[in-house]
């Protein structure tokens, strides 16, 4: 299984970005999907899944803001950030779980078993 994260960079506050993940070896719609984040010395956080029904959950703190979204046939996973404040910027992971349900460890991160190597946002004006 790889994941492949991309579309990080360095935006302004109040703007915009949208990260993609390409999956291989692992699809995107029979399973549960999704993106978490870390700033260094504090906790990697959930930001939002996805599981095979469709059913999307969001951190309360993006909710409003980002929008979880896959294209199956592409096997790619997005994430839409609008609305971009500082307290955004970090290292940001694509996650799976051999679990077509995220609800069972979410907003954890204990069932997650792949991770990528993550792509960076910055937020600063």
């Amino acid at each position: 299984v790889q994941l492949l994260e991309s579309g990080g960079g360095l935006v302004q506050p109040g703007g915009s970005l949208r990260l993609s993940c390409e999956a291989s070896g692992f699809s995107v719609s029979r399973y549960c999907s999704g993106w978490f984040r870390q700033v260094p010395g504090k906790k990697r956080e959930g930001v939002a899944v996805i599981d095979s029904d469709g059913v999307i959950s969001y951190q309360k703190s993006v909710k409003g803001r980002f929008t979880l979204f896959r294209d199956g046939p592409k096997n790619i996973l997005y994430l839409q950030m609008n609305s971009l404040k500082y307290e955004d910027t970090a290292m940001y992971y694509c996650v799976a779980a051999m679990s077509a349900e995220c609800y069972t460890f979410w907003p954890g991160s204990d069932g997650l078993d792949y991770w990528g190597k993550g792509t960076q946002v910055t937020v600063s004006s």
